[in-house]
């Protein structure tokens, strides 16, 4: 990132980032603090058309396990996605879950594989699967059920010379506080920024991730940014000098999910 562009940054830092998010978000009441990290298990999959139906049948049978796991503690929140917005040979379906240890998401995906029935899960149709592990240290979520709501999600890659406290400052000056008045006013349900726990790529990514309960509140969502940066741009030119954009790119998923 160019030296001076970043001085100017950290210098304006409080006044410049208040101006931008502050005037969707309101005034902050305090500092974004990072909180314990939450992981988050993905299975990802691409299931043949013929097969969806019986994919989203499959869910039902795990429910029970991942519903006990809530109550005690183990996870604190599961759920499955359906993609809405499809690429070539990419994913078509997902399902996942959340846990305040790597323990918590290991021990239920162990519980889940003695379960199943592998022979004749409709998984083994699958043309493409992958598993991604991520941790993140700033979120929130409202407790209770959400289903046939909308999921965001929006990747993006750092430029090679990104300070390494990156996602940190982004997460803390400008998309937290800019989700947080989202979710306060009920138009989120859940937010996150992840990163990945396991390396199973490059470091240097991050993932911003919501989840509304309408399609309505995706529109919000993107008016809010939009009043936001024609507020004070300077947000999107510090954005711009940590993240290499031709690497973004987004997923939109139909979600149902469930948090305790």
């Amino acid at each position: 990132m160019n030296g001076k562009l970043w001085k100017v940054f950290a210098g304006l830092g409080a006044v410049a980032m208040s101006a931008v998010w502050g005037g969707q978000a309101g005034a902050q009441t305090s500092e974004i603090k990072e909180k314990p990290a939450l992981y988050t298990y993905v299975a990802d999959w691409n299931i043949p058309r013929e097969k969806w139906a019986d994919m989203e049948k499959s869910y039902a049978p795990n429910q029970k396990m991942l519903d006990k796991a809530i109550a005690d503690g183990t996870i604190v929140g599961y759920g499955s996605d359906v993609t809405l917005v499809h690429q070539g040979d990419g994913v078509t379906h997902d399902d996942w879950w959340s846990a305040m240890s790597l323990a918590g998401v290991l021990n239920v995906l162990d519980q889940l594989e003695k379960s199943s029935d592998s022979a004749t899960s409709v998984l083994a149709s699958a043309t493409n699967h992958f598993d991604n592990v991520y941790v993140s240290r700033y979120y929130n979520w409202r407790p209770g059920a959400v289903k046939d709501g909308y999921t965001y999600e929006a990747s993006y890659r750092l430029k090679p010379d990104a300070p390494d406290d990156a996602v940190e400052t982004l997460s803390k000056k400008l998309v937290v506080p800019l989700l947080e008045k989202l979710f306060a006013d009920g138009t989120l349900r859940e937010y996150e920024v992840d990163t990945q726990a396991i390396h199973t790529e490059a470091p240097g990514s991050f993932t911003i991730v919501y989840l509304a309960a309408n399609a309505e509140g995706l529109d919000k969502v993107n008016a809010a940014l939009d009043a936001a940066i024609k507020a004070d741009p300077l947000g999107g030119v510090a954005f711009g000098s940590m993240v290499d954009i031709s690497a973004h790119h987004d997923n939109l998923d139909r979600s149902n999910a469930t948090y305790k």
